[in-house]
């Protein structure tokens, strides 16, 4: 399998995520600048964190009309698994990917720190590696991670059992049900604030990220 990484003006996640994708599970990765559209050799595909085109307007909106995002709407609706952190999170939900928005945090400043994340269930091909209820460390950094849903969207990815991490214990930004990351309906669509790729390696501290990299290469391996 090859996994591809988006590249956008303003990416800071992106060498991260080729590193545990190639560097610590060996698959071949393709880095992919923003203006490329062709993902047709890509078995799954990666939106790293950053700051994609400045940030300007709001977070992602810009990154929404690239070449490589149309594309990756495509390999999204034929089933491909696609996984935002962060910046990548808040460009699906602009995208339309997913639902909801990602707005400024509550308290209005920038939070770089580290947050307890609980694995709200197992799903195959994310979080199939943790305990459903299982509390993991990972770091976060943003200023627009607060997410919000109308009343009737929010009860619907409830029901849906659509939410796979929520903030355990403190809220760092006020997101609405403690939500930190949500999929799609098909469930082959996964958006996250907290950072798991900074959290798979032992040299820097924790691999606490590392499972749902695993899984996801573990689900593909056995298509």
């Amino acid at each position: 399998m090859k996994v591809g990484v988006i590249v956008f003006p303003g990416s800071n996640c992106d060498r991260d995520m080729q590193w545990v994708f190639q560097g610590l599970l060996g698959l071949p990765t393709r880095m992919v600048w923003h203006q490329d559209s062709d993902l047709g050799d890509l078995d799954a595909i990666v939106i790293p964190g950053g700051f994609s085109y400045g940030d300007y307007l709001r977070c992602g909106a810009i990154a929404r009309f690239s070449p490589a995002m149309r594309s990756v709407i495509e390999a999204a609706e034929q089933g491909k698994p696609v996984l935002g952190v962060c910046n990548g999170f808040q460009i699906l939900t602009e995208a339309g990917l997913l639902p909801g928005a990602l707005i400024r945090n509550e308290n209005l400043h920038f939070v770089c720190d580290r947050v307890s994340v609980k694995v709200e269930r197992s799903a195959r091909l994310w979080t199939e590696g943790y305990a459903a209820g299982q509390v993991l460390n990972l770091p976060i950094a943003h200023g627009e991670g607060r997410y919000y849903a109308d009343p009737d969207t929010l009860k619907q990815i409830e029901d849906k059992g659509q939410v796979l991490f929520r903030y355990a214990g403190r809220n760092p930004n006020g997101s609405w049900n403690q939500i930190a990351g949500i999929c799609n309906d098909r469930g082959n669509v996964l958006g996250m604030m907290p950072h798991p790729e900074r959290a798979a390696d032992a040299a820097l501290g924790s691999t606490d990220g590392l499972a749902l990299f695993q899984t996801m290469t573990a689900a593909l391996v056995s298509v």
